[in-house]
């Protein structure tokens, strides 16, 4: 009868480790030193969809990724960076070992370690500091820089995610995350068919866009910031009326996060005689472009997924033509004056 017993008994033992295995659960343990310990903590996806094509461009646009992780009350609880190939993979998770049983809130930013990172933390997140004092800022030397700077891509994204008491795996996130720079490139060209020369004119765009909060949101600081064309030349595109080639002046700025109905201005001025030859709010244009395909969308969430503007103004005898312009090969018609 013993022996029965024990044959029954290892039968058993047999059967529940089988299941255990299969659940996943015989290879670690929460109440016991006999086993490793469970895995407990999180393994975020990270993606870049917030765009005008829908699709996931993270792998493809950002170079190094800084995560920070808070408690549920705001308390700053560690940084983790990633810099290297991994990033392009559409299949790498970061994982990230947490106290169960806990809610946490993740930060993550695109491009703020990189060596070319045109963004730095006001504070460096540490021991003691908070949630809601997370700021980040455009570095000083590309602050009214003239020539202006190329600024490196940053992109932003937050979770909030718990991580269940009797966690026997990691818990699964996805971060998603938008692009605070965008790229505007001005082109000028005379009705006429005339080249036009970029060193008759002067442009700059004034904007306060250069301090984002925890949330990103834009931070007012005072006097703002001009920025300047960090590129500007020629360019020969097709052919016109009479058969000749159209030499088109053209500047190209590099700006941070636009805001809906923020005070964001384009200045073109003639290096000459420094008579204004438009002034306009930028913004207001730019929301133009946005056609009946996008009715629905928010006007905010369309100037956050489009990052690249091409803005077309034709130009008679040196004055802007204030009725028609070309943005991202969308052809405006002007007829409101509020605009200008």
């Amino acid at each position: 009868m013993t022996g029965l017993f024990h044959k029954i008994n290892r039968s058993i033992v047999a059967t529940t480790t089988l299941v255990a295995a299969a659940l996943g659960l015989g290879s670690c343990s929460l109440v016991t030193d006999d086993l490793d310990p469970c895995p407990q903590g999180v393994r975020l996806r990270f993606v870049y969809d917030y765009n005008m094509e829908f699709a996931n461009a993270f792998p493809a646009q950002v170079d190094c990724l800084t995560l920070l992780v808070y408690d549920e009350a705001g308390n700053y609880v560690r940084t983790i960076t990633e810099t290297s190939s991994v990033l392009a993979d559409e299949n790498w998770r970061m994982t990230i070992d947490l106290p169960a049983g806990q809610k946490y809130r993740f930060v993550a930013y695109g491009g703020l370690e990189c060596d070319k990172s045109s963004f730095h933390f006001v504070d460096t997140p540490a021991a003691g500091s908070k949630l809601t004092s997370l700021e980040v800022a455009m570095d000083d030397s590309c602050i009214d820089a003239d020539p202006g700077v190329d600024l490196h891509p940053l992109f932003y994204g937050n979770l909030d995610l718990a991580v269940p008491a009797n966690s026997m795996n990691y818990t699964e996130g996805t971060v998603y995350m938008l692009r605070d720079t965008n790229t505007i490139r001005i082109l000028l060209q005379n009705v006429s068919g005339e080249p036009v020369n970029p060193d008759n004119f002067e442009f700059a765009i004034t904007a306060d866009n250069t301090l984002m909060g925890w949330n990103n949101d834009v931070i007012a600081t005072p006097g703002g910031i001009v920025y300047s064309p960090w590129v500007v030349g020629q360019n020969s595109v097709g052919s016109i009326d009479n058969g000749n080639l159209a030499t088109l002046a053209f500047a190209e700025f590099s700006v941070a996060r636009l805001i809906n109905e923020a005070p964001v201005r384009l200045d073109i001025t003639n290096a000459a005689t420094g008579e204004k030859v438009l002034s306009i709010p930028l913004v207001n244009y730019l929301l133009l472009l946005k056609s009946e395909r996008y009715s629905a969308m928010p006007a905010q969430e369309y100037l956050d997924r489009e990052n690249h503007w091409d803005i077309i103004l034709f130009l008679n005898g040196g004055r802007w033509i204030d009725t028609h312009i070309v943005i991202n090969d969308w052809i405006v018609r002007i007829n409101n004056a509020d605009l200008l």
